[in-house]
């Protein structure tokens, strides 16, 4: 098991030595996850398709949290096969996978329901879904083992609330949502071997309107962003997922944002 695996920020609470791979780990909100996880003592592995950018993410999550345990692996998540080489990659090095936080984002919308190009169905397809379809696989079996593993999707409200606009986007991501809760029921049905009623460990969705950062704020100072949460914030709910017993958390919707009224 890596030296890092002990813990080195935490002081003995649910991710103090917990091994966690962040998929999208690039882009603003995987940054944020890989700082906070980081601080709160976990070994942080992300994972993105930049490896530039996932370069520099790393560096920073390692500097805030004071040199703690975090590396990055460039991987291509449309890859089934990259996708359980990299769980499997990191329970060989680590001993052991706790949580598989999935952060792989994108948007594409038209003006109105007619104008709707299935080719942004296609993108979205691959960004929001398949990389759900391919970690979850993927991780299936580790997080089984680990006695607080963790699955944790970031979905948007509109997955069940979807705008004329937004068809593509809001049906990747309810097909996400309907695959996570597939692989929530199926950790109930394994349940865990000293007590088969405590699920073999948790998958949990995380809702919000949208997402905002700092330099989406800087770049529209009077921008209100009603209803948006901060990646910070963000990154703090995913942290207190570990924080919370299996039985209370699995196949849950955790709302961080205002649940919309029903329409007529």
């Amino acid at each position: 098991m890596s030296p890092g695996a002990q813990g080195r920020n935490g002081g003995g609470g649910p991710l103090d030595g917990a091994v966690v791979a962040v998929a999208g780990a690039a882009g603003p909100a995987g940054r944020a996850a890989l700082r906070r996880l980081a601080a709160a003592g976990a070994v942080v592995v992300g994972c993105d398709a930049d490896a530039e950018r996932l370069a520099g993410a790393v560096g920073a999550a390692r500097d805030a949290a004071g040199g703690a345990t975090v590396t990055g692996d460039t991987v291509d998540l449309l890859d089934p096969a990259a996708a359980r080489a990299w769980a499997e990659r990191i329970e060989r090095d680590h001993g052991r996978v706790d949580g598989l936080v999935h952060l792989v984002g994108g948007w594409r919308g038209s003006r109105s329901f007619a104008d709707t190009d299935l080719d942004d169905w296609a993108v979205l397809h691959d960004l929001l879904l398949r990389t759900v379809q391919h970690t979850s696989l993927a991780f299936d079996e580790p997080l089984r083992r680990s006695d607080r593993g963790r699955y944790v999707l970031v979905s948007a409200a509109g997955a069940g609330q979807p705008t004329a606009g937004n068809a593509a986007y809001a049906a990747a991501k309810a097909g996400a949502e309907a695959w996570t809760l597939a692989m929530a029921d199926g950790f109930r049905k394994a349940g865990r071997a000293e007590d088969p009623d405590v699920p073999a460990a948790a998958a949990v969705i995380l809702v919000v309107k949208a997402l905002v950062n700092e330099e989406m704020r800087k770049a529209k100072p009077n921008a209100r962003f009603a209803g948006f949460t901060d990646v910070d914030d963000l990154a703090g709910d995913i942290a207190a997922v570990w924080d919370r017993p299996a039985e209370e958390l699995n196949g849950t919707r955790l709302w961080l944002t205002a649940q919309p009224e029903r329409r007529p």
